[in-house]
């Protein structure tokens, strides 16, 4: 499988199947609006506004698995988004990431690229996962690794 066979919804709840973004390189990410690492949107848009037109898909998945630092709902996610980091790239519906109700394509994502020593759950929020134009998986990001040094390696992708 590849990450074009899953379907998810977006942030306005509509069925989207992966497939729409075959052909592009794509950085998908758990993220959360009251993290320490929230910031880190800002600098996600830079990448996406910088490599986009080269082929370049970030896809967010808001998570409230880890200290609930995602507590709304995804009308208020996406406002925040939107007015605090003028985030354009796509956004999709609230998922967990772990435990028995993980989302599916971050299972697949998981099971391809495990993080340090081979462990599978994600750690925290603002993992990012690369995934290539062919559907990869490529590799795995730790949440403190800054998408400005992240955009470096990309282009190599697109």
């Amino acid at each position: 499988m590849s990450v074009y066979d899953y379907k998810v919804k977006t942030i306005k709840g509509e069925e989207q199947s992966l497939d729409a973004y075959r052909g592009k390189t794509l950085l998908i990410v758990n993220t959360a609006s009251k993290c320490g690492f929230t910031p880190q949107y800002k600098g996600l848009e830079e990448i996406y506004q910088k490599y986009h037109d080269q082929g370049l898909e970030i896809l967010g998945f808001p998570c409230n698995q880890f200290g609930a630092q995602e507590p709304g709902s995804e009308e208020e996610i996406a406002s925040f988004c939107s007015l605090n980091y003028g985030v354009s790239f796509p956004m999709f519906a609230k998922v967990d990431v772990n435990g028995p109700d993980a989302d599916p394509l971050f299972e697949h994502l998981k099971e391809e690229a495990p993080g340090i020593l081979g462990s599978k759950p994600v750690k925290w929020n603002f993992t990012k996962f690369l995934v290539d134009k062919h559907g990869n998986v490529v590799k795995r990001y730790a949440p403190q690794d800054d998408p400005a040094q992240i955009g470096k390696e990309l282009a190599s992708h697109l």
